[in-house]
């Protein structure tokens, strides 16, 4: 396949516009990230020089081409038939129910099972914008993290859904069961994040630094040395709501990375817990609900998923207990 050079002609009414603005606004159907990498990597021209920087501010007269290369195959991801728990699904989007145990995308040299292979089999108009390796994917779940996700099939839905991300707007609710309770039925916690320099698989708390990150709980049910978590998510960062919960000291039941893992063992009092917790296998966190506006329609969406059976065990065992 060839590259596909889209030219325009700047007028008065784009004069002092950013160049990366201007794009997104001309094509309609790109992120302004990817527009970006196109600009840096000398994919941009104006007035048939190359485009600088991202930055560059739009004069009377300029002439910008744009040539977008041919979409990259994806000869090292192979589609797979894994059937998935998909509750919509339409012309633009995807909602499903990812299970515990699968990857979203492909990584660290995982090529198969993961989410990706599946939408691969299960979809042949999934968006490109999220690269060769992440067709369509807007947001993500842990591999051990079960729950709801939002899939883009189209460009224009990836780029609109990524914004309404990127605004705080859509609305993610998590459940957890966590070792110990927390002393206030809701609180806030507002922790910046950043990758731990002494283990590069975990994130860590810091003060200065990393990114703002901010969680927020209520606790729905108390139990000896247990509690049912309900967790919202004001911002969406690596590992948030795991990294959060251990810094208030407070670790996901079964997270073998942040410390819930050996906690919750050792505070099992009773062997139907102590049985629940040893086939959980995970951290008990799921993605209950999430709600977002349709990218294409404007209609309100919200959709939930029940409790995973895993997880529903260590409460049904925990509320035994407490009876």
């Amino acid at each position: 396949m060839k590259d596909e050079t889209q030219v325009y002609h700047i007028g008065k009414e784009h004069r002092g516009t950013r160049l990366d603005r201007f794009l997104i606004s001309a094509t309609q159907e790109m992120s302004r990230t990817y527009l970006q990498r196109l600009i840096r990597n000398g994919d941009v021209t104006v007035n048939d020089k190359v485009a600088k920087q991202p930055s560059y501010l739009l004069r009377d007269g300029d002439r910008i081409c744009l040539t977008l290369p041919p979409p990259r195959p994806l000869d090292t991801i192979a589609p797979e038939h894994i059937p998935l728990d998909i509750l919509h699904e339409d012309s633009h989007l995807l909602v499903l129910n990812k299970p515990a145990g699968m990857l979203v995308h492909p990584a660290n040299g995982v090529n198969d099972g993961t989410l990706v292979n599946a939408l691969l089999a299960h979809c042949t108009d999934l968006s490109g914008i999220g690269g060769v390796e992440r067709p369509g994917i807007v947001h993500r779940l842990d591999k051990d993290t079960s729950g709801i996700l939002v899939v883009a099939k189209t460009d224009v839905a990836h780029r609109k859904l990524s914004a309404q991300f990127e605004q705080h707007s859509i609305t993610r609710q998590y459940l957890a069961v966590v070792c110990g309770t927390p002393t206030e039925v809701t609180g806030t916690i507002d922790a910046r994040i950043a990758r731990s320099r002494r283990d590069r698989r975990r994130m860590t708390t810091v003060k200065t630094d990393g990114r703002h990150a901010v969680t927020h709980y209520e606790v729905l049910e108390r139990y000896p040395q247990f509690a049912l978590v309900q967790l919202t998510l004001e911002t969406g960062r690596l590992h948030q709501i795991r990294v959060h919960l251990q810094h208030i000291g407070h670790p996901v039941a079964g997270d073998t990375v942040y410390g819930g893992e050996r906690r919750a063992l050792n505070d099992a009092d009773t062997p139907a817990l102590k049985q629940a917790l040893a086939q959980l296998k995970r951290q008990a966190l799921h993605a209950r609900l999430l709600g977002f506006e349709h990218p294409v329609t404007g209609e309100s969406l919200t959709f939930s998923a029940p409790m995973p059976k895993d997880i529903q065990r260590i409460v049904d065992a925990l509320q035994t207990y407490q009876n």
